[in-house]
């Protein structure tokens, strides 16, 4: 494995504004955040975090060694005046550590290792193997990847391996009768809880960090599903899935609509703002959409598609969609409102069977086909400004709850003739009947 030794973060030498990867991490932790995040600028923000970690570690690392410092003067200066001389210098070694994160972000990592590793022998050696400072080797199984990235296999493997050497070599060599130093027994008692409840403690923190962060994205992972399928498809994904996802509903309703005059309005108002207004009028879509439980397949530019009874049995399908739909052009004149543009919803509404599916590989998606999809898409296309056209099929399956206006006979690309309606609004006497989102 090859490390660059001099290769620092591009933007950690270039002026300017402060990138957003360099937002503060830890804002939390007060004082200490600085120490916590000194040198981890201009690197991208997952790999600040782990060296965040490095640096967490050092700072422990100097804490600690100057707590053995102080027991170690305690217990007396003359007797184990190499063991305080070496405590002091290894924590002020481990203060510096994170000024290595400007070389690359390996650097600070092995220098700790390579500390801590010659450190831990040389105690060892002079305190014997019943003070239990050998424990620390087993820390490095647990931290290894968490600190070098787990995409450096090789290079966490030989830590590991290196450090179960140390520990069988120092358990081997320095039995206590090989111990330089004729330590108080209670000294070492104590040093040996000491090394055991860190190892303990250590390992179980990472353990715990590992099972948190896999739980994080696995509830992410459900979280980008969902927003992906419906609930239903994403379950039965989750729950098969190897299967494939291809339904055919014998009755369902489709509903498409179009902002009109989106498109030459959206040249003269420049990217942002189109974004922006766009944004917003799909957002209250969707919320309105969820609110009557239909279900939003896709966005085509201002386009937008829903469907109900689909991926889930809906007895009362349509009278969903046409709800959501007698509440589209009201949102969209209050939202050109707002924005201070003149924005009407065209909206087209048909029923019957449609097919459905999970199309793709790398960026699957969830589509519905059919007839009836059609049907809808060109009574959206051949509708009015600010009115719902519906098929007579939907009119008559909705007449005793809603109030409709008939348009008359017009010509449908790709179908002909057709007697189409215009849904007005829902009769006050049927604004009971069917259940609710």
């Amino acid at each position: 494995m090859t490390i660059r030794l001099f290769s620092k973060p591009d933007s950690a030498a270039s002026g300017g504004s402060r990138p957003a990867s360099d937002a503060a991490l830890f804002p939390w932790l007060g004082p200490l955040a600085p120490f916590v995040e000194f040198g981890t600028e201009g690197y991208p923000r997952p790999m600040r975090r782990r060296l965040a970690v490095v640096n967490i570690m050092a700072l422990m690392i100097a804490v600690f060694s100057a707590i053995y410092a102080v027991v170690f003067a305690y217990w007396g200066v003359r007797d184990y005046m190499s063991l305080i001389l070496a405590n002091l210098l290894l924590m002020a070694f481990a203060l510096v550590v994170p000024l290595a994160h400007r070389i690359n972000d390996l650097a600070a990592a092995v220098l700790v290792a390579i500390a801590e590793f010659i450190a831990l022998f040389f105690f060892v050696r002079e305190l014997g193997r019943d003070s239990g400072i050998q424990l620390n080797y087993v820390i490095a199984a647990a931290v290894a990847f968490a600190i070098y990235d787990r995409k450096r296999f090789a290079l966490c493997t030989s830590v590991i391996v290196v450090a179960l050497a140390l520990y069988l070599a120092t358990w081997f060599l320095y039995p206590q009768e090989n111990a330089r130093i004729a330590a108080d027994p209670v000294l070492l008692n104590s040093l040996y809880i000491s090394s055991a409840a860190t190892s303990f403690s250590i390992i179980a923190l990472v353990v715990a960090c590992a099972f948190a962060m896999a739980d994080r994205a696995r509830a992410e992972a459900d979280t980008l599903l969902a927003n992906i399928l419906p609930a239903a498809i994403a379950e039965r994904l989750k729950a098969r899935p190897g299967e494939r996802v291809a339904d055919s509903v014998a009755e369902a309703s489709v509903l498409f609509s179009d902002l009109v005059g989106f498109t030459e309005l959206a040249q003269e108002l420049g990217a942002a703002r189109t974004v922006a207004i766009l944004d917003q009028v799909v957002t209250e879509f969707d919320r309105l959409a969820a609110a009557h439980g239909v279900e939003k397949i896709k966005t085509i530019g201002d386009g937008y598609m829903a469907v109900a009874g689909v991926s889930r049995p809906q007895n009362d399908h349509l009278p969903r969609l046409a709800r959501m739909a007698l509440g589209l052009p009201g949102l969209v004149a209050r939202l050109s409102e707002t924005h201070g543009v003149d924005l009407r919803v065209r909206i087209g509404i048909a029923g019957g069977p449609v097919m459905a599916g999970v199309i793709g590989a790398d960026k699957f998606s969830y589509d519905v086909w059919g007839e009836t999809v059609n049907l809808a898409s060109r009574l959206e296309s051949h509708g009015l400004p600010g009115e719902i056209q519906v098929s007579g099929a939907v009119h008559d399956a909705l007449c005793d709850g809603f109030v409709f206006e008939a348009r008359g006979s017009i010509d449908v690309k790709g179908v002909g003739r057709l007697e189409t309606w215009l849904l007005k609004e829902e009769r006050a006497s049927g604004a009971g009947t069917g259940a609710t989102a």
